[in-house]
């Protein structure tokens, strides 16, 4: 810039002739970012229609109705909800300069949607890790009184959380400009809490996989407990303790395998935990510096893991579900045995013979309650 006394403009801290690039575009940088965008936008739509579809089959079939499966409703609803919405703040807001420079008051709101069906989402994971906690650890649990209060912990704190937030936020001048897309310093209002959830659902998880390690050792002595040999296996059992010297390499391999299975077990467990209980973004804060080389593909990891986490527990707590998959197969086995059964969720077709002809008699097909966390990890 030339000033008028014709000498060029100097920075005022190095007192050196100065060109202002600061308002250039970095073309690889906004490449990287456009390809992110373009994940998260792919991400957040197959995860939507995956979302949409497992509702419709929970909601549909009556009999799957339990404490388990209405947490898995809430966290579904709110995960779809937050997917529908950050698509509409992308596309009519954050793409969109007119509105952003209008500033009006409806891209505030949907700023605020955004950012309460975000926080439900993570405080509906830590249900998850509540609910199955406690189910390990309370032997008596009155499911009847356990959805009241999450509904509280899930719907309700985000909503007192995202309104002190915006009442903070409101009356802090310089904090409302461009339909908030800025981060705020007040953003911590929400992060805290919902960081504190994430690390409550890591300890529930450890603990989980520790009780469930308990139970599958304690299944392992009954079942090879005295009790259950009969006492042809007692006399053959007698013979052989005289070869026990000889044996003890393939006892010891039986151990290693028994406990190799228990191990397997807790680790299948985990590995399908982790995207319920949203542990996977304990690693979203670890976020290497600016231009390093680390940073595309830190970048592309988060959105990919971000996006598509409605597609993964749709997979692993829907489709891939035992009582799901049991029912359909089941209703689809009814209706091609009569023709005319029509297509009712939950209805049980049995035939009874009669002296003269046989008679169709519908009964209604109860659900099993969740008994232990291991049965729900094995039907997962």
């Amino acid at each position: 810039m030339c000033l008028k006394d014709g000498s060029w403009f100097k920075h005022p801290e190095t007192n050196k002739s100065w060109s202002n690039y600061t308002t250039c575009v970095d073309l690889d940088d906004l490449k990287l970012r456009n390809h992110v965008n373009m994940i998260y936008k792919w991400g957040y739509a197959v995860s939507l229609a995956a979302l949409l579809v497992s509702l419709f089959i929970f909601f549909y079939f009556k009999c799957l109705t339990c404490t388990r499966i209405q947490i898995h409703k809430n966290l579904f609803i709110s995960l779809a909800v937050n997917n529908f919405l950050w698509l509409l703040w992308y596309e009519a807001v954050v793409d969109n300069l007119p509105v952003l420079m209008t500033n009006g008051l409806g891209c505030k709101v949907l700023h605020v949607l955004v950012h309460y069906f975000l926080v439900a989402t993570y405080f509906w994971m830590f249900c998850e890790g509540l609910y199955l906690h406690t189910l390990l650890v309370v032997t008596f649990l009155t499911e009847t009184k356990v959805m009241p209060l999450l509904h509280i912990v899930g719907w309700g704190i985000p909503a007192l959380l995202v309104t002190i937030y915006v009442i903070v936020r409101t009356n802090t001048p310089g904090e409302t400009l461009h339909c908030w897309i800025h981060e705020s310093v007040y953003l911590w209002i929400l992060s805290g809490p919902v960081c504190l959830s994430v690390l409550t659902n890591f300890v529930f998880l450890i603990n989980i996989v520790r009780l469930l390690l308990i139970k599958l050792h304690a299944r392992q002595i009954t079942m090879t407990s005295p009790k259950q040999i009969t006492a042809r296996e007692r006399i053959q059992s007698f013979n052989l303790r005289s070869f026990k010297r000889n044996n003890e390499s393939i006892d010891s391999c039986e151990k290693t395998q028994t406990s190799s299975g228990r191990t397997g077990k807790a680790v299948r467990a985990t590995l399908i935990l982790i995207p319920l209980l949203g542990l996977q973004y304990m690693l979203m804060p670890f976020r290497p510096e600016a231009g390093t080389s680390w940073e595309p593909l830190y970048q592309i990891t988060s959105a990919v893991v971000v996006s598509f986490q409605g597609l993964c527990v749709a997979l692993l707590f829907c489709f891939c579900n035992g009582e799901v998959l049991s029912e359909i197969k089941k209703r689809w086995k009814h209706s091609k045995v009569n023709k005319n059964y029509s297509w009712n969720p939950c209805l049980r077709v049995t035939t009874v013979s009669s002296q003269n002809q046989p008679k169709l008699l519908v009964t209604e097909d109860a659900q099993t309650q969740l008994n232990f966390v291991s049965t729900s990890i094995t039907n997962a």
